[in-house]
């Protein structure tokens, strides 16, 4: 099973971006493909406080926008939501300790803390920081 970052969600939802094309053809892919795939909870807050930024993006979405992509994505049967468990915390300390993560590092280490503790191995983005993260396959479009 593959997870995927909110980089992709971003691409795949906003026209002006290189990489729209692929993001959205990969998560079209998934969505209606009948292999699971993942999302990690905290990249659904992050997509919504992204995409509709107006310091971020001009113009942002708007959130009736954002929410209503995000929901048809939410609806597709062989999405897996990757919510924090009983073992996160512990998962989390060790994932950050071995990467040494600090600052904004910390918010993709808790990214691969619950995808690990869901028995994720597989990220699909395109931030190469990933890659520091041992035990997590990093895939980019």
């Amino acid at each position: 099973m593959i997870a995927v970052d909110t980089n992709i969600l971003i691409y795949a939802h906003r026209e002006e971006f290189p990489l729209h094309r692929k993001a959205r053809t990969r998560l079209v892919e998934l969505a209606e493909g009948r292999e699971p795939w993942a999302l990690p909870i905290f990249c659904v807050g992050e997509f919504l406080r992204v995409v509709t930024h107006p310091k971020l993006l001009d113009p942002p979405s708007t959130l009736e926008q954002a929410t209503e992509a995000l929901g048809n994505l939410l609806k597709s049967p062989s999405l897996v939501l990757l919510n924090p468990a009983r073992n996160f915390w512990p998962i989390l300390a060790d994932v950050a300790k071995a990467a040494n993560a600090k600052g904004n590092i910390l918010y993709d280490a808790q990214i691969v803390a619950v995808c690990r503790e869901h028995g994720v191995r597989e990220i699909l983005s395109e931030d190469r920081d990933f890659s520091r993260f041992k035990g997590i396959t990093l895939h980019t479009l």
